[in-house]
């Protein structure tokens, strides 16, 4: 294996200078419909719940939070009528992160409210602006974690945009610079409206449901393997069995890696196992943690609450890599600076995944069979959902179908 940023994609191509600079918002005026491609009727799935008004922006039956402890109600959210380079998606499914349960309850910050989450969504194309070519109507798409950036700076023209030196754009909660500074909002909706340079194209070979998760925990556990070009005869260790470390199973195994698995718990023995695990070790079990030691080339850490990682060191081998997933809320012990300088270890952090990257890890995963296992819920089922999650009662991801979202009224609340 040999670390490094993966090659882009063949379709990973820098977006041209001249077309790269953002939009000043006087400039930034919405495209007549007549220029939006209208969903041809052989290929119209009915789009369930929403309206249009006359300029053909839309109303979108949604589900989100109003304050911190107001958990989530139905809400109405406004999306734009497709600009020259947008994509109206029909969303079908939208997968449920943990994160979505900190953004809406105000625990990492106090966000704009009304909030509607979801950074995982799965739908069909219903129309494009004039300038699309490369989605059509009827297409199955997704969005992932970003819907714009700079597209200017070195990250962005390099393909990472998740790391824009300006601040990405993230799919709900922040200012959209170039639509006014709109607030976005998430996936747990019944449509939404994304520049095309940040929709991606799901393959058929897909479950649709079970490719949502990809978008965010998919991604985030592949970008770190092919980072550190995880290939046949190396081995991989999990640290977690959630909905990061199940997909890191998966991958792992999928792109040849032998894989050890560490876990708290015993009961989680068969499951990893049946992930396709080739060991599996208990974390707390000093024996069984010393027996490991030297015998893996790089780490996957998903566990999100604080926890010692030397243990985890001792059982990289020379030039091992340790990569940090889970964000715990308090700090973690110290790192033995002493275990890093005799293998020449190195402590790494990862952060999702570039547009090209995402698309390259959705087409691994068709090739290779590879999805999230989940458990559908409906609109009415979200609080419960989000009170699993904390409890850790899910195997391993939960996914919103959107046909059980009420009507949209005839008002938007955001």
């Amino acid at each position: 294996m040999t670390p490094g940023r993966p090659v882009p994609p063949p379709l990973a191509k820098p977006i041209p200078m001249d077309t790269a600079k953002p939009i000043p918002m006087d400039t930034a005026k919405p495209i007549p419909m007549d220029t939006a491609k209208p969903i041809p009727m052989d290929t119209a799935n009915p789009v369930p719940a929403q309206s249009s008004d006359p300029e053909g922006s839309t109303l979108a039956a949604a589900f989100g939070a109003t304050s911190p402890d107001s958990g989530l109600v139905p809400l109405t959210v406004a999306r734009r009528a497709p600009k020259e380079d947008d994509v109206e998606i029909a969303i079908e499914f939208c997968g449920l992160c943990h994160s979505d349960v900190h953004a809406t309850r105000g625990e990492w910050r106090l966000p704009p409210y009304p909030l509607v989450p979801g950074h995982e969504i799965v739908g069909r194309v219903t129309r494009v602006g004039a300038a699309v070519q490369d989605f059509a109507p009827g297409d199955r798409v997704g969005v992932g974690c970003l819907v714009d950036s700079c597209r200017e700076c070195e990250s962005c023209l390099d393909g990472l945009e998740q790391y824009c030196e300006r601040g990405n754009i993230g799919t709900y909660g922040v200012p959209d610079p170039r639509n006014g500074n709109a607030i976005t909002q998430g996936g747990y909706s019944t449509s939404v409206v994304v520049d095309r340079r940040f929709v991606l194209r799901i393959p058929e070979a897909l479950d649709p449901a079970a490719a949502a998760p990809l978008l965010c925990a998919g991604i985030t556990t592949y970008s770190p393997l092919r980072y550190f070009d995880v290939e046949e005869g190396d081995s991989v260790g999990v640290v977690g069995l959630g909905g990061l470390g199940h997909m890191a199973v998966k991958i792992a195994k999928a792109m040849g890696a032998e894989v050890t698995v560490f876990t708290t718990s015993e009961a989680k023995f068969d499951a990893a196992r049946e992930l396709g695990a080739d060991h599996v070790v208990l974390s707390r079990d000093e024996e069984a943690m010393a027996g490991a030691n030297g015998s893996l080339d790089v780490i996957i850490d998903t566990f999100a609450a604080p926890h010692d990682l030397n243990p985890y060191f001792r059982t990289l081998r020379l030039d091992g890599a340790l990569f940090q997933l889970g964000l715990p809320a308090e700090d973690m012990p110290p790192v033995s600076p002493g275990l890093l300088i005799r293998r020449r270890l190195a402590y790494a952090g990862s952060l999702i995944g570039g547009i090209e990257e995402t698309q390259e890890m959705l087409d691994f995963c068709a090739e290779h069979g590879v999805a999230s296992d989940i458990e559908i819920v409906g609109a009415d089922q979200l609080n419960e959902a989000y009170d699993r999650m904390v409890a850790g009662d899910v195997k391993y991801r939960f996914v919103l179908d959107t046909a059980t979202l009420q009507e949209p009224s005839e008002r938007a609340d955001a």
